[in-house]
């Protein structure tokens, strides 16, 4: 291995001629039923396919099935995961000279059998991981043919689950026994639409003497220098001598000055693949978390030359920043701390699935919509859930790009996994190739091996069950540290999630590491998430509807109501319905009527979690983060998520945006009284006068109080106010107040249902305003969480704000983007305009 250090200088150009040639294979597709439970008129037909696709969206495209997320089509259209399929294609060739080809599938869903002119080149059975053929001395000079014949995926995981023997899972088909994306069998909040097709690209790749098969920068720091320590391997077939230029560039950089790119070569001696160059760049900029700083990133360029020719080139982006996690144990048990260029992070973060569940659909423009909402909303990290996707390159370019810091979990979910061949190999393969593709950005701050496995293992009865089998641990434990060391010993591990970081504590216990708060919705109220004092929460969230025009757009149920089939089928959680409910009732009554169902289920799926979230940041640092469960949904169902299958926010958004805001001000119970506290993630000082009220809700002023408060940037500072004030004479018609600054907070001394709202009196003025409205709303009494469900007279029509409270007198201007045309009273429909009020004394 060939290694060379270099410090800063003019960079040399890397824009020469590249000889490797890359040529997509995506036209011209077919595809055709081999066997299973097909329809008859689908027999012996051959259908236009699309490449990267799926057959679910390709028989959509023929008209043959209607969409798979309208009404109980889920259910209707389960014989296409039943069934073989065989995609073909035919391609011209001509020889060009190169002395090697490979076909490169990046993405084949999920066990097939691939052949070019009738010669098997591949099996494949791992949706994960990319496949290479050497194919020079099949092709033919004109015409080519390719065939990939899918197995059914259903049909293979429960064979599968016979060879390798049952294994726990939840959920019903056993998703554990096949490299293939978890939830695309179903989860509690996704739908059973099993699939097969060709996911990610293909590409012809020709080329002569060598190529780059990996380039991995690993990004360090030493003071104020930069050091980026690039390993390369290369693929000879020429077993002749090469070389590699390595550039870090300073264009590309947002935010901030950068120092000169800098460069160097590293040579390949004829029979070496493997060399590394050591870049050091001084002043280095530092990437930083969004909130945090700036985000600079280096373009790196690698370009493989011999005998002055170019054989193939490479490009990223690298930001330059360290990360690690404090575990070390304190007089409280064990923090779960993320430091990134060592500052402790409190993160703000959602958890994230799959966005569709045909993920070929989510492109770069989805990617950037839903980062946006998240960033919008003050998220700071996304976690990228071990049941869904290794995330795409797009994914990872956007939240460097923002500043979105991410963890991605390896792809191992609520399940026990066979640790013997093949699943090993496989799980190994696409571990490497994962980890070499996403360890150059710098947003990738953790690895995770898995979701909820151990805490399975030791408390699900998963023990007992397997009989002595292997279940996964040595991946956990022993194969993907170990690949890390290799391949990334740049970011720090978990073996999963939840976690406690040595062996003596229970992997969900809340002094240790992360926890996932799931009692809370299961078994419990909201309001029990102050019971709890947890050092990091990995998971908790609450369930609510879609907005209005995405649940009617995908139920055509008449009447429609919480029970009708469509609504059953679009509620995927164990008892969903009646823990909605349970949920509930101790806060506001069950409505009768649709539309305050809709309405009520919403408002506390944000009310909800927005105590949680409001609780965890007044604990910091004893606490120093939570992941919301989730950010989005893969289709319109009744969920988790705070954006709905159709990228609409709801309610729930507006509440996450609130409790992480930059500047947190929050009343809080302890003990038999109330405090307040200010949360201040920002780099400035908080400081100021709190001004305390309690008043009638009438708005007349019975007891104040003014207290100093000085919160030094990234702490939490508490404030402490006498009992008179924080005790009411009639708690069902009093309330607390709390300014300080811009910021204000608000305690109620009783639940919605039991106090003395009364119906809202609200006066509402609408102007058009070049692209859209501002919609004034003056409350002449006490309106509480008030909101603007624009989405019902525009389903394209976004609101900036919702979840308002108002005091007798107070105003709130909405700013809505709208193209449509709204007439001015249609914002003061009752089922437009909404408040707690209503689901207390009615509309």
């Amino acid at each position: 291995m060939t290694t060379t250090d270099i410090t800063a200088e003019t960079g040399t150009d890397s824009t020469a001629g590249r000889a490797m040639t890359t040529r997509p294979i995506h036209t011209g597709w077919t595809v055709r039923v081999l066997g299973g439970p097909a329809p008859q008129e689908i027999v012996g037909r051959s259908l236009p396919a699309t490449v990267p696709g799926s057959i679910h969206t390709d028989l959509l495209a023929a008209g043959l099935i209607a969409d798979p997320y309208l009404d109980d089509n889920e259910r209707l259209q389960a014989w296409i995961g039943a069934c073989d399929w065989e995609y073909r294609t035919t391609f011209e060739w001509s020889d060009e000279g190169f002395d090697e080809a490979e076909l490169v599938f990046e993405g084949l869903d999920t066990v097939a059998r691939v052949e070019l002119n009738g010669t098997v080149i591949a099996d494949t059975r791992n949706m994960h991981r990319t496949y290479r053929a050497g194919v020079r001395s099949l092709l033919r000079a004109g015409k080519n043919e390719l065939t990939i014949a899918f197995e059914s995926p259903v049909r293979h995981a429960d064979r599968e689950s016979l060879e390798q023997g049952y294994r726990p899972h939840v959920n019903h088909h056993p998703y554990n026994s096949i490299r293939k994306m978890a939830c695309n069998f179903g989860w509690d909040w996704g739908p059973d639409a099993a699939t097969v097709g060709i996911w990610r690209p293909i590409t012809l790749q020709s080329w002569s003497g060598a190529r780059l098969d990996s380039v991995r920068p690993l990004v360090s720091l030493d003071g104020t220098t930069g050091i980026a320590t690039v390993r390369l391997e290369i693929a000879d077939a020429a077993d002749a001598a090469s070389s590699a230029l390595v550039i870090v560039g300073a264009v590309g950089a947002v935010g901030a000055h950068l120092s000169p790119a800098a460069s160097c070569t590293v040579t390949f001696a004829p029979g070496e693949t493997v060399a590394e160059a050591r870049i050091l760049v001084e002043d280095v900029a530092l990437w930083w978390p969004i909130g945090h700083g700036d985000q600079p990133l280096y373009d790196l360029d690698v370009v493989l030359s011999a005998d002055d020719s170019v054989l193939d080139s490479w490009h990223g982006r690298l930001g330059f920043r360290s990360v690690r996690i404090d575990i070390e144990p304190d007089d409280s048990g064990t923090p779960f701390t993320i430091l990134v260029n060592e500052r402790p992070i409190f993160v703000k973060g959602a958890n994230w699935i799959p966005d569709d569940a045909f993920v070929h659909r989510v492109d770069r423009a989805r990617y950037e919509e839903r980062i946006a909402q998240a960033a919008g909303a003050n998220i700071n990290l996304l976690r990228v859930w071990g049941g869904g996707i290794y995330e795409s390159d797009d994914f990872y370019d956007v939240c460097d790009e923002r500043g979105m810091l991410t963890w991605q979990d390896f792809l191992f979910a609520c399940a026990a996994y066979s640790e013997e061949e093949p699943m090993r190999s496989e799980v190994e393969a696409e571990a490497r190739d994962n980890i070499v593709r996403l360890m150059p950005h710098p947003s990738l701050v953790i690895w995770n091996g898995s979701n909820e496995n151990i805490w399975g293992f030791q408390e699900w009865g998963w023990e007992k069950r397997l009989g002595g089998r292997s279940w996964g641990l040595g991946y956990y434990l022993d194969l993907l540290p170990a690949l890390l060391a290799e391949l990334d010993p740049t970011r720090p591990y978990t073996p999963s999630s939840p976690f406690s970081p040595t062996d003596e504590h229970y992997p969900n216990d809340q002094e240790h590491g992360s926890v996932h708060l799931w009692e809370l919705w299961n078994r419990e109220d909201y309001p029990n998430y102050r019971m709890h004092t947890p050092r990091f929460v990995g998971e908790f969230g609450w369930q609510g509807p879609p907005t209005w025009t995405t649940m009617t757009r995908s139920i055509s149920d008449s009447p429609l109501t919480p029970e009708s089939p469509g609504m059953l089928v679009h509620q995927k959680a164990q008892d969903g319905n009646v823990k909605l409910i349970d949920g509930l009732v101790a806060h506001l009554s069950l409505p009768d009527d649709i539309d305050d169902w809709h309405w009520a289920m919403s408002l506390n799926q944000a009310v909800a979690v927005q105590t949680g979230i409001e609780h965890f940041r007044s604990l910091s640092p004893h606490c120093m983060g939570s992941i919301v469960w989730q950010l989005n949904d893969c289709w319109p169902v009744t969920s988790w998520a705070a954006i709905d299958g159709d990228g609409r926010p709801k309610p729930l958004l507006y509440a996450i945006g609130h409790a992480y805001a930059n500047r947190l001000l929050t009343l809080q119970p302890r003990t038999d009284t109330v405090i307040a506290v200010a949360g201040n993630d920002t780099d400035g000082a908080w400081t100021g006068t709190a001004i305390v009220r309690r008043l009638r809700f009438d708005g007349t002023e019975l007891a104040p109080a003014a207290v100093a408060v000085d919160a030094p940037p990234r702490t939490t500072a508490t404030i402490h106010v006498d009992a008179q004030v924080t005790t009411p004479d009639d708690a069902a018609d009093e309330l607390l107040e709390v300014t300080l600054g811009e910021k204000r907070a608000l305690w109620f001394f009783a639940e919605y249902r039991d106090s003395r709202l009364e119906a809202p009196r609200l006066t509402v003025a609408a102007a058009a305003v070049a692209g859209g409205y501002e919609v004034t709303v003056t409350a002449a009494n006490l309106v509480r969480d008030l909101a603007l469900l624009v989405d019902r007279l525009d389903g394209a029509a976004r609101v900036d704000d919702q979840l308002v409270t108002l005091l007798p007198g107070q105003s709130v201007t909405f700013s809505v983007t709208s193209e449509s045309v709204i007439d001015d009273a249609a914002w003061a429909d009752p089922t437009v305009l909404r408040s707690a009020n209503q689901l207390v004394v009615g509309r």
